[in-house]
């Protein structure tokens, strides 16, 4: 079935093969990255055993960083074979660097079989997979908008916005299937690599769709016509004009929308497990329950876009998210885990000491009194608060005013249960788990309506010529650093400071910046033509 709207030739059949393609091709790039943070714990445990299980953890979540900081890379070496050579087989090459990469993850010796280097080339196929992930987004963003007619851009690609919560949500179900056959030593054992293994299958299905794909038709037309760049790095930045626009993608797009998402799936997902001792299973099946139906929200926003604008609900995306995120994790708190909610409410742990730093990859011991006693308590996972005390004065600790000897381990045990502190492992009741499901639900709608236009967006921002690069370098820097370090740098404020809702003002921050750029320097593009 084909019809015209104005230049524009609508072939339901072939636009969607494109969407689908483009899509599961999403998804499966996206799972392969994101099968690694679902796994974090226990990659932790396997890959940085000698550290402390705070200090394993947080070195699992900055390799898993890692893989996002050299995305900008991968957005240069791609987006520059994307404005040369075409936008389908740029993409094929992404996708089979990627498979490759998550595979060999599944194959590596660990720690306890050769050492450091176990680490290190863990860290290496991370850098391979942030490398093809470099160059998926802007290749498939691109090729589906540049099928779409303008007035439905939006709504053609908000699946690829939804293909990457698709990605995690596939990481979360192979994860879960491969736990439900396999008991806890096996899981240990060998188990843990299924998951990485399985993106050969997934990589086999992805190339095979994309080999059915054809050119974009801008993009062949363009080089039919002798006008495709000769640099598109260079002519990327070029000039004032151009350089502002990826200035504004990265700093009012890129990063905002990023950390929100981040936020709604791997944070949340910490804040769980961690913070609130959501046995790792339950947190799982809530945190995929909240995105199996908060990618409705992607495609909503995505076809949104094209009725009112790309900018209008972006901006009021990232103002509900300042004013909500906090309310929210309250609200998963009370629900996830009653009692210890409660604890901390009623008897909030104080330390009350000088100098009191904490050095959560000390591998020698703290280096003060009062950090000792902080390291005491950050491996029983319980948020504290800090309060100055007389200059060389020794730490004093208090459970709801009753003083306690935190570096007795019994003494600190007694108390805690004493005070109400239930840190075992719970799985919370289905009532509860719906409330968690919902607050996961309404981050997701906050999410949706900042990553739902964006794809679009971005492509309408940046001439065709060096469209590929354009795009793919902001998004990846912000995606990358501010996004991929997310993990990392939340969790880190949550051991230094002893609150466990404290991370979230690193998510607060960044959208605030990114508010006021796109406010004031972001320009609306819906209904844009494509050059």
């Amino acid at each position: 079935m084909a019809g015209v709207g104005g230049d524009y030739v609508i072939d339901v059949k072939r636009d969607r093969l494109v969407i689908v393609a483009s899509t599961l091709g999403t998804v499966f790039e996206w799972y392969d990255f994101f099968v690694y943070g679902t796994l974090a714990p226990v990659i932790a445990k396997l890959f940085f055993p000698a550290a402390s299980e705070t200090a394993g953890f947080l070195l699992a979540l900055a390799t898993f960083g890692a893989g996002f900081g050299v995305r900008p890379v991968g957005a240069l070496l791609f987006g520059y074979l994307g404005d040369k050579l075409g936008r389908k087989y740029t993409f094929l090459v992404t996708i089979a660097l990627m498979g490759v990469a998550t595979a060999a993850v599944g194959l590596l010796p660990t720690f306890a079989a050769i050492g450091i280097l176990a680490p290190v080339l863990l860290v290496i196929c991370r850098l391979l997979q942030g490398l093809a992930l470099g160059g998926e987004y802007g290749g498939a963003a691109i090729y589906v908008a540049e099928h779409a007619p303008r007035n439905r851009r939006g709504f053609y690609t908000s699946f690829i916005q939804a293909g990457v919560i698709g990605g995690f949500l596939l990481s979360l179900i192979v994860v879960l299937s491969s736990n439900a056959f396999l008991t806890p030593e096996q899981q240990h054992d060998w188990g843990w690599r299924v998951p990485f293994l399985f993106s050969l299958l997934l990589l086999a299905i992805s190339l095979w769709i994309r080999l059915k794909l054809k050119e974009s038709p801008v993009f062949k037309a363009m080089k039919e016509a002798g006008e495709t760049a000769r640099n598109p790095v260079s002519e990327s930045f070029d000039s004032w004009p151009k350089i502002k626009m990826i200035l504004v993608a990265l700093f009012g797009i890129a990063s905002g929308l990023t950390v929100i998402w981040y936020t709604a799936q791997f944070q949340a997902l910490y804040f769980l497990q961690n913070a609130l001792r959501v046995e790792d299973t339950s947190a799982r099946l809530i945190i995929g329950a909240g995105a199996v139906f908060s990618l409705f929200w992607f495609i909503l926003f995505g076809w949104l876009s094209d009725k009112v604008g790309r900018k209008k609900p972006i901006l009021i995306g990232y103002a509900l998210t300042m004013a909500l995120m906090f309310p929210l994790f309250h609200w998963m708190a009370g629900a996830a885990n009653p009692e210890l909610s409660e604890a901390m409410a009623r008897n909030p742990i104080v330390v009350t000491g000088s100098n009191c730093a904490y050095d959560p990859f000390a591998t020698k011991g703290q280096a003060t009194e009062c950090g000792k006693v902080l390291d005491a308590l950050s491996k029983k996972g319980v948020g504290y608060r800090k309060v100055d005390g007389a200059p060389g004065a020794a730490p004093h600790v208090t459970i709801g005013n009753v003083p306690v000897d935190a570096l007795d381990p019994v003494a600190l045990d007694t108390a805690l249960k004493g005070a109400g502190y239930r840190l075992d492992k719970v799985a919370p009741p289905f009532r509860h788990a719906i409330v968690l499901v919902l607050a996961i639900v309404c981050i997701g709608c906050l999410s949706g309506m900042t990553y739902g236009p964006t794809a679009a967006l971005l492509v309408e921002l940046f001439p065709s010529r060096v469209r590929y690069t354009s795009m793919s370098v902001p998004y990846h820097i912000g995606t990358g650093y501010f996004g991929g370090f997310l993990p990392f740098i939340s969790q880190y404020i949550v051991a230094k400071t002893g609150d466990p809702f404290a991370g979230i003002w690193y998510t607060f921050g960044v959208v605030a910046m990114a508010f006021v750029v796109t406010l004031i320097w972001l320009p609306e593009t819906a209904g844009k033509e494509l050059d």
